[in-house]
């Protein structure tokens, strides 16, 4: 067992993203940095949550990264299983212990997200589309538990739709990448289902819906601010291109890689909007 696949197992650059969204959602709800101890707290909560996810997720999916991500610590033999699952366990226990720190309503957000991560990895992930919803939905939550941490809700509920949205359009672009893994392990992903270019329409449809969705805070009185979206806007739309050009493992995996950078995009585009 190697002491490092505790870290890597938890993919923690995607975690560290993650607490930050959460992070500022916080600050993009008040329009300024909140009070310490529940920012450090917001992050925590998230970022714990993602690890035990990431942890329970590679749990399940064994047999699907012996072919998609062999590199990955279970595949390879750095980790057992059933340190694994114990783990993942234990980082939930840690969150939901942070949770209770902050208010009643980010305990109970947090048990719902901890459990729809759980389930989502159980018995979700190969029906078609309802696992793509559950993670783009955990994906949209994240800002929103930063706002409800803080009580109010501001911008983080606009930019939570967007979040939702482009998570759908990224989750189905990441399950054209990974078809020959599913396919093996018996999973209907929709790019099984409809076939790669089809399922290739429905995440184009979900990115430009997120394009379109990025124009609401203007209704919610945002001036100059808003064009900070402008350029996550093109990163979707370029995004959205590459998967239409074509569908085979590497586009897919450039596209959906370039619709999670617009998600970092989008809420530092949000925190200039809501500052200015």
């Amino acid at each position: 067992m190697e002491a490092k696949a505790f870290v890597e197992i938890t993919r923690p650059h995607n975690c560290l993203l993650a607490g930050l969204v959460g992070l500022l959602g916080s600050i993009v709800a008040v329009g300024h940095f909140p009070n310490v101890k529940i920012s450090v707290l917001v992050f925590l909560v998230v970022a714990i949550g993602c690890s035990a996810g990431n942890t329970i997720n590679d749990y399940f999916d064994y047999e699907i990264d012996r072919v998609n991500r062999p590199e990955r610590p279970l595949p390879r033999g750095a980790m057992t299983r059933k340190t694994a699952l114990w783990y993942a366990v234990l980082l939930f226990a840690v969150g939901l212990g942070l949770a209770m720190l902050i208010n009643s309503y980010a305990l109970v957000l947090a048990l719902v997200a901890y459990s729809a991560m759980f389930i989502y990895a159980w018995r979700l992930k190969p029906m078609p589309f309802i696992g793509n919803l559950v993670v783009a939905s955990l994906t949209g939550a994240t800002p929103l538990y930063g706002a409800v941490a803080i009580g109010k809700l501001g911008l983080a509920g606009y930019l939570a739709l967007c979040a939702f949205l482009v998570n759908v359009a990224r989750e189905v672009i990441k399950d054209i990448e990974d078809i020959e893994g599913d396919t093996a392990k018996g999973a209907r992903t929709l790019p099984i289902i409809w076939g790669k270019r089809k399922a290739a329409y429905v995440g184009v449809v979900f990115a430009m819906l997120t394009v379109v969705s990025s124009f609401l805070p203007i209704r919610g009185g945002v001036g100059v601010g808003y064009w900070a979206m402008v350029p996550v806007d093109a990163v979707i739309i370029y995004a959205a291109w590459l998967i239409l050009k074509n569908q085979d493992a590497r586009s897919a995996h450039r596209a959906q890689e370039l619709l999670k950078v617009s998600i970092f995009l989008a809420v530092m585009a949000f925190l200039i909007a809501a500052l200015v």
